[in-house]
């Protein structure tokens, strides 16, 4: 004969190996995706249009900065200034890997690879971007020359990063992307002011 204490064990341990299976659920619901990133953030639907126009833009955005940071090897007379275009390569590379992955992963397109984005004309109005004209005087230019050039175009150019992160960090959706918002402003704005204390150096 089952005997009521019996019954009352048996339902206290379907009881509590309910609760562990409850509690093992909402833990695995707390997991991280890409950059620490909350599960919520990575999953369909978690990003909106300007987490899209973001890294549309900012991609060409950095290609650009990139563009202009590579001449500095070569060109610059500055120990400085060379310093500050390894550190903005160095930077802004793997953020344009980010972005792009983020784009194929929301199954938007991301820009062509390959495109020359300083001299595409649907970028020149971007904020920040250089023109042809700019770009083509800065690969002219070289020593002394070089530097002032380099400094006061990265300068706008920076100006006009952070003025897009600024836009994504008050519209944007995605966690990834706002946390990338975080550091272009951070970064970008230190490197404006120390641009501008070279620049008042030459």
């Amino acid at each position: 004969m089952i005997t009521s204490h019996a019954i009352r064990r048996a339902a206290l341990g379907a009881a509590t190996a309910s609760a562990v299976v409850l509690l093992a659920a909402c833990g695995g619901e707390k997991h991280t995706g890409a950059h620490g990133a909350p599960a919520a953030s990575v999953t369909t639907g978690a990003h909106n249009a300007q987490d899209v126009t973001f890294a549309q833009g900012m991609i060409p955005h950095h290609q650009q900065a990139l563009e202009m940071a590579r001449l500095a090897s070569g060109h610059a007379s500055s120990a400085a200034v060379k310093a500050l275009a390894a550190r903005i390569e160095k930077a802004q590379d793997p953020e344009i890997r980010a972005m792009t992955g983020w784009l194929k992963s929301w199954g938007e397109e991301p820009p062509m690879a390959g495109m020359d984005h300083s001299r595409h004309d649907g970028m020149a109005g971007m904020s920040g971007m250089m023109s042809a004209d700019d770009m083509t005087a800065l690969e002219k230019s070289t020593g002394a020359t070089f530097d002032k050039k380099f400094l006061t175009l990265m300068i706008a150019h920076h100006q006009g990063a952070v003025e897009m992160a600024n836009t994504e960090k008050a519209k944007g959706r995605d966690g990834r992307a706002t946390r990338m918002a975080d550091d272009v402003i951070a970064a970008q704005s230190a490197e404006i002011k120390q641009m501008k204390g070279l620049l008042a150096e030459k």
